[in-house]
């Protein structure tokens, strides 16, 4: 997936959405569209919504952080590789370029009745459509002992990239060598699937290097690895023999920060020097304070033609908050594929055109297996109108045949293309 796709799919849809009438121009106009949250969800949502309404709508990106920090590739500081600065993107692009306005703050409470936003400075503000694209929440409280951990600066997640991501390194390289690592895995589903495996063969790779002696455990509570397992395990045998040790249906049920004991449903406990425990996953506290999480409590459910939320009219729900469909990954990449449907719905709708009945959806997900190999595996979804989900389409998509270095120069490559799709 190259630069030239997304460009294609934006002159595309401008190209469609060129001959606005009069009265299309007025409604979008009128209309007040905030985004709440600039991840990469949020931040394509902004910026599309603006290029397919040939930047006639009104849009606000309510976004607390100064810098959009990449998730994806976050795992290359843990393991010492890269930096968090080389990760950050300036959000100006949205405003300089294609006249978002971008408010600094954060959103306390959405009150759809009135329709209005609440924001942390107390300032109200209405909407007619909103977009909500927060993220996951940790639930701290599903493994005992955790949040004190924390706290205490024992435990770390860094699952959201920042001070975290770094103060997770540090931690690596405090480590005595001979020490071990110990990464838990939330049953899924959780945000980027083969995220902590990508993260242990980091690890491992900076132990590779610089503590030799060292141990990286992985705990996963799933019954296998969820993503890429296959090529995972090869490489944690090939490249990281007697280092890397993977213990499936290893469910954390609480930590001890004392003595930093991990203990199990079933199993015996563990105790390990650096502690990288993440805890079951559900959609960003926003969502769920709004009443929108009407899938267990946990995730949005939404209309896939335009990702409006089931459970309220006019606000929309993107990326990793959502109840997927079946084999949608909550990746980077979706989120950007969600926020090119539903701002083209949205403008389509304050429009009074028909929103397009057949969206196409594409995913990559890049792996690093170590400083410069990577692993990948890719998707198309094709939204199905009589089942009203999307579906993976037959004979799309794959996997690599193992880890090479040229993948890796397409991650990067991947990276920072898709950091100016949704940013630039």
């Amino acid at each position: 997936m190259d630069r030239r796709y997304f460009i294609g799919q934006s002159a595309a849809a401008l190209g469609l959405l060129a001959g606005f009438s009069g009265q299309a121009r007025a409604n979008l106009q009128k209309a007040e569209i905030l985004v709440i949250g600039g991840g990469y969800g949020g931040a394509t949502a902004a910026k599309y919504l603006r290029l397919f309404s040939n930047n006639t709508a009104k849009v606000t990106l309510i976004e607390p952080n100064t810098s959009f920090i990449s998730c994806p590739l976050s795992n290359l500081v843990v393991g010492g590789s890269r930096t968090l600065a080389e990760l950050t993107s300036p959000y100006d692009g949205l405003s300089k370029r294609h006249g978002v306005k971008i408010i600094q703050d954060s959103v306390t409470s959405i009150d759809p009745d009135k329709k209005v936003v609440k924001l942390s400075s107390g300032k109200i503000l209405p909407y007619d459509k909103v977009i909500v694209s927060p993220g996951v929440s940790l639930l701290m409280n599903s493994i005992e002992g955790l949040s004190q951990a924390n706290k205490a600066g024992v435990t770390l997640q860094a699952w959201k990239a920042g001070p975290e991501t770094v103060a997770l390194h540090k931690q690596l390289a405090a480590m005595r060598d001979g020490g071990t690592y110990a990464i838990s895995i939330p049953e899924a589903p959780y945000r980027c699937p083969p995220g902590p495996y990508e993260r242990a063969c980091q690890v491992a790779s900076y132990f590779k290097q610089n503590k030799p002696k060292s141990k990286v455990l992985i705990l996963d509570a799933n019954q296998d690895v969820v993503s890429k397992g296959a090529l995972f395990k090869k490489v944690w045998a090939e490249q990281y023999p007697g280092m890397v040790e993977y213990l499936p249906k290893h469910n954390v049920t609480a930590v001890d920060a004392k003595t930093k004991t991990i203990h199990f449903e079933i199993q015996d406990e563990i105790k390990a020097d650096v502690l990288n425990l993440l805890p079951t996953m559900s959609a960003g506290e926003i969502a769920v304070k709004t009443g929108l999480a009407n899938s267990n409590g946990r995730w949005v459910n939404v209309n896939f033609l335009n990702f409006e939320s089931t459970a309220q009219k006019d606000i929309h729900v993107l990326g990793d908050s959502i109840q997927v469909a079946y084999a949608m990954p909550k990746s980077g990449h979706m989120a950007n594929q969600h926020a090119k449907v539903a701002a083209a719905a949205i403008v389509a709708e304050l429009s009074d055109w028909e929103v397009n009945p057949s969206p196409v959806l594409t995913n990559t997900c890049y792996s690093f297996v170590n400083a410069k190999e990577v692993i990948h595996v890719a998707s198309v979804h094709q939204y199905i109108a009589a089942e009203k989900t999307f579906k993976p389409v037959p004979g799309s998509g794959g996997v690599s045949p193992g880890p090479t270095t040229l993948e890796g120069i397409y991650a990067w490559g991947w990276a920072h293309n898709i950091w100016a799709d949704s940013l630039a």
